[in-house]
């Protein structure tokens, strides 16, 4: 199937590992032509040399400074950018026993930065009719407990995709999210890894996985995000999406074992 994305311009902040990778890859296996915004240059251009294509540009995305001075270099460089992944992230603990300038903080690093990017890439997108794809997180439907930055955020990042997809509808672009639940990245297995019993811990995560009793793949997060992207979902817009094997949805009581 022909995605139509060769030669696309695709801004992916926070590209260059677990999630933003995949994705990187993806998009560059159609073709496209991926941007890696971020604070590891050298894991980008690690990235960039393993796909053969692209470009990485350092910024610190809490800097709104720094974010439009980096979408200026973009221009410069690349050129219009037609399709905005705004992935970058953190669930950082931001806990309501912390003090507001903490949660403020973490609507920084979380929320502020996907707007300061679709602010300044909206005549870019505007002429390319291109479109926004944002990365929620499953902690805005379910809860964690500790981390009211991070589920605000993603809570607001649900709600700004059908906010854009609505106010941009008459411009063409469309706007959607996709919500990872349990992915298996590096930074999960770093967090999996302080359990007293991590084997044990992994094993319960899958256990109330329906689908499968697996964890989702990051390839499988980034196949949707690309579809999306792509001119064959060319009349989907304002949709949040649960690529998480029906982990999201599901009751609470429910657990599994593989047959």
């Amino acid at each position: 199937m022909d995605l139509q994305l060769q030669n696309k311009v695709v801004l992916v902040s926070g590209g260059a590992k677990g999630i933003g990778a995949a994705i990187v890859r993806c998009f560059a296996a159609e073709g496209a032509i991926p941007v890696i915004l971020g604070r590891n240059p050298d894991e980008a251009q690690e990235l960039i040399g393993e796909i053969q294509c692209g470009h990485a540009f350092h910024v610190e995305l809490t800097d709104l400074g720094q974010i439009r001075s980096v979408v200026d270099q973009v221009h410069d460089q690349v050129g219009e950018v037609d399709i905005l992944i705004n992935n970058a992230g953190v669930n950082d603990g931001a806990a309501l026993e912390k003090s507001p300038e903490n949660f403020i903080a973490s609507l920084e690093k979380n929320l502020i930065h996907p707007f300061a990017l679709a602010h300044h890439l909206l005549s870019d997108l505007k002429s390319t009719q291109g479109n926004i794809v944002n990365i929620g997180s499953k902690v805005a439907d379910t809860g964690q407990g500790g981390t009211s930055g991070y589920a605000a955020s993603k809570g607001g990042m649900n709600a700004l995709t059908r906010e854009w997809a609505i106010d941009l509808a008459r411009f063409g672009i469309r706007v959607n999210c996709v919500v990872p639940a349990e992915v298996m990245t590096p930074l999960y297995a770093k967090w999996l890894a302080k359990s007293p019993d991590p084997a044990r811990a992994e094993a319960g995560i899958k256990s109330t996985i329906p689908l499968g009793n697996r964890f989702t793949e990051a390839s499988e997060i980034a196949d949707l995000v690309v579809f999306l992207a792509s001119g064959r979902s060319s009349h989907t817009t304002g949709q949040v999406m649960y690529p998480d094997g029906g982990y999201t949805h599901l009751d609470r009581a429910y657990t599994n074992t593989p047959q």
